[in-house]
């Protein structure tokens, strides 16, 4: 599987668990907290596969535009990662708060992940070429393992 693979099947997977997580109500307090908790583990390791492996390559390969991407694409890691994310973590999973967090949660991810699809992804393609993308995609899917793997023994 090539990089744009990978990443695009996990942007499918994050989709459908936040589509989950937006539909509970109050009452579900441990089906949120498990969910929360899957998003959390899928977006952290995403997001390092993103920043160490493809953002640095396009950044190399590509110009200034590409490096105006690298860098809003960072920084919306960034918010999510640092902001977000964080504060969600700490909110009572049985409240209407917990609603509205996931809701800006989802509203952010979404946005990044149709921003990389319809720009980054096709400058990925456009820039790096078929092998690239495709050892990438090698190097991508042997760090996630042992992302998983640390994620798990943690």
């Amino acid at each position: 599987m090539n990089a744009i693979e990978l990443l695009t099947q996990d942007h499918q997977l994050v989709k459908k668990l936040l589509e989950e997580l937006s539909s509970t109500t109050e009452r579900a307090v441990k089906k949120r907290a498990e969910l929360l908790e899957r998003i959390k583990q899928e977006v952290t390791i995403h997001t390092a596969l993103e920043e160490e492996i493809l953002y640095p390559a396009i950044k190399q390969a590509g110009g200034k535009e590409e490096e105006k991407m690298y860098y809003e694409a960072k920084e919306e890691h960034r918010t999510v990662d640092s902001l977000v994310l964080p504060d969600l973590l700490q909110t009572e999973t049985a409240t209407v708060e917990f609603a509205g967090r996931v809701k800006v949660l989802k509203e952010l991810l979404e946005h990044h992940i149709e921003e990389e699809e319809s720009e980054l992804f096709p400058t990925a393609r456009k820039l790096l070429g078929k092998q690239a993308l495709d050892e990438m995609g090698q190097a991508m899917e042997a760090q996630k393992k042992l992302l998983k793997g640390e994620q798990s023994a943690a």
